[in-house]
């Protein structure tokens, strides 16, 4: 390695030491109490706005641990602009979470993870309008496949041990599932622990979704990133990674069937959901916004404090992360896409070195091929099954180019029947 590798190696180790002590979802997490009282006071037809506040914090020292390794970055150089782009995204992260509960924390949000009004696809058509549209084409469907609160049955416990059983099988690593009764969300994944949501129950649908989502890619890449033996900062959970892991966590349930319409339309409500925080509406207005999308009264209160969670209860700030799963949805698959149509075979894998954004293979494309950066310990079944994955792909590829509809409608004029049966 020569004297600039190592130089920059330093680098890498030095951000990680820093890094690894800001957890976003950490600073942001409401008393876990405060979802019991809000719900008693609704069904008693009493609702009020949660009171939540949050301790003043100094990240100072951090931020300037991080300035000083910014200055020292070379970004001519692409493993120096790899560090420069995650520390400055780790610098952002400091400044938002010392203003939580003030207006410049939603600003701060999209600067980080974006925002509803972003383009989701090469038409320019808006993350918030693709959702509004997977929420109307979901409608009808969702009448049939919608869940009932009794549907909601599978302990967190139960999660635990059937995640639990699958993490097993890696052959080195060991990672702790455990149930967390404080969590918002319905799982968090790290490198060594996956933490489960204890203050509600799931449905079925929810484990093999969370297996997928969260054990075989979440934690993959982050144990991935942790046991490379130059870049180690490829395991952390940087916040401009965001988009393309959740992206390829959605992949990852869409390729093993394990996505549906209530998961789809979870996903689709979360984005209108910010966009309506942004805009004006408390959280009263946005837990019923949940509710009128089918979404269970423990269910919706989780969603509206994903959506308020270091914003204001009022209105008008948001966390804006929830945005990115609809947007890294259709990046991801795009990328893979062209990945496979292009010839270039070993990107799905390259994308599981560690938490990288899909932006990064390309401009680390030279570190794969040198091994500076080592392929990936683990892969979940669907990359590691090469055939089926190009098969999925280029199926995808394929179908999109077809022009299966004329004018923008669908044809009226049934299909040409096959040749055998034409007469002359």
């Amino acid at each position: 390695m020569d004297a600039e590798l190592q130089a920059l190696c330093a680098l890498d180790r030095r951000l990680v030491e820093v890094a690894k002590s800001i957890k976003v979802l950490t600073y942001l997490a409401w008393p876990s109490d405060r979802r019991q009282i809000f719900l008693d006071a609704w069904r008693r037809g009493e609702p009020s706005l949660p009171e939540i506040s949050y301790a003043p914090v100094d990240l100072s020292t951090e931020r300037t641990a991080l300035e000083v390794i910014l200055s020292a970055c070379d970004r001519a150089h692409p493993i120096g602009d790899f560090l420069y782009r995650t520390t400055r995204s780790y610098s952002h992260v400091t400044e938002m979470i010392e203003v939580r509960g003030k207006p410049r924390f939603s600003e701060l949000s999209k600067r980080l993870y974006g925002s509803p009004s972003d383009p989701v696809a090469m038409d320019h058509t808006t993350t918030a309008a693709a959702a509004a549209r997977l929420l109307d084409v979901t409608r009808d469907y969702h009448t049939s496949c919608h869940l009932e609160e009794a549907d909601y049955c599978v302990t967190p416990q139960a999660v635990a041990s059937a995640i639990a059983r699958e993490a097993a099988r890696l052959d080195v690593h060991k990672v702790a599932v455990v149930v967390d009764p404080g969590l918002s969300a319905k799982a968090a994944a790290g490198a060594t622990r996956i933490r489960i949501r204890g203050s509600t129950c799931f449905s079925d649908a929810d484990v093999a979704q969370l297996v997928n989502h969260e054990l075989l890619v979440h934690t993959l890449t982050a144990l991935n990133g942790q046991v490379q033996p130059h870049l180690t900062s490829l395991g952390l959970g940087a916040p401009r990674t965001t988009r393309s892991q959740e992206g390829l966590a959605l992949f990852s349930e869409l390729i093993t069937n394990s996505i549906d319409i209530n998961r789809l339309r979870r996903i689709a409500a979360r984005v209108l959901a910010i966009d309506m925080a942004t805009s004006g509406a408390d959280f009263i207005e946005v837990f019923r916004f949940f509710i009128e999308c089918g979404q269970t009264e423990s269910e919706s209160f989780g969603s509206a404090e994903r959506v308020f969670r270091g914003g204001d209860v009022r209105g008008g700030g948001a966390f804006t992360k929830d945005a990115v799963y609809l947007q890294g949805f259709v990046r991801i698959h795009r990328f893979l896409r062209d990945s496979i149509h292009d010839g270039r075979l070993e990107d799905p894998q390259h994308l599981l070195c560690g938490r990288l954004a899909a932006s990064d293979v390309p401009r680390l494309e030279a570190f794969f091929r040198s091994g500076f950066i080592a392929r990936p310990r683990y892969q979940p079944p669907w990359v590691e099954n090469h055939s089926r994955l190009v098969a999925f792909l280029l199926h995808s590829s394929f179908m999109a180019e077809l022009r299966l509809e004329e004018s923008g409608r669908r044809s009226s004029q049934p299909p040409p029947s096959d040749s055998a049966d034409r007469r002359p």
